[in-house]
């Protein structure tokens, strides 16, 4: 696996200060992609241990409320094992912070379909967030808060595997 770009500090990928990092390869491919550079798999630089330990060590910053995991495509099946690789070592290194994924797939697909791999499960579990569903150029809406388009759910994925639904995520900032 590649990774596009890492990026600290970012604030558009979810809530505080976050560690986003953008992996490489995509074959979803969605007309208006804002990353569609990352749709290549050999684009960016390898990831290793090196890569991992990089982005633990911005995480170890207290400013930073967690990490975010977007594309490319991390559920694409090249990309799991090592995309489940750093949610592992997040979890392990820095079980305080927050794991949110960013997807073209929907929830149910990841769970219910070809995608899955022997990692897509683990992934699954290990997210706090995931932001579904591709982007689509029709439903475009700047407005809209972590995501592109109106058809992308925020999901609290803890709580939709224990209650055996999608339950959308509720931003704890938010006052409706």
């Amino acid at each position: 696996m590649n990774i596009a770009q890492i990026k600290n500090l970012d604030i558009a990928n979810g809530p505080g200060c976050r560690v986003s990092v953008f992996v490489s390869g995509c074959t979803r491919r969605c007309e208006g992609c804002f990353n569609s550079v990352a749709w290549d798999f050999d684009y960016g630089e390898p990831f290793d241990d090196g890569t991992i330990i990089r982005i633990i060590n911005l995480m170890l910053n207290p400013r930073i409320s967690g990490l975010s995991v977007l594309g490319g495509e991390p559920f694409e099946p090249r990309n799991q094992k090592e995309v489940l690789r750093l949610m592992r070592s997040v979890k392990q290194s820095v079980p305080d912070k927050d794991i949110w994924c960013f997807t073209g797939y929907t929830f149910e697909q990841i769970l219910c379909s070809g995608i899955t791999t022997p990692y897509a499960d683990e992934m699954t579990r290990l997210i706090d967030v995931l932001v579904d569903g591709p982007f689509m150029l029709e439903q475009k809406n700047l407005a809209l808060k972590f995501r592109g388009s109106a058809n992308q759910r925020i999901i609290d994925v803890p709580n939709s595997l224990q209650q055996g639904k999608v339950v959308i995520w509720k931003d704890k900032y938010d006052k409706s």
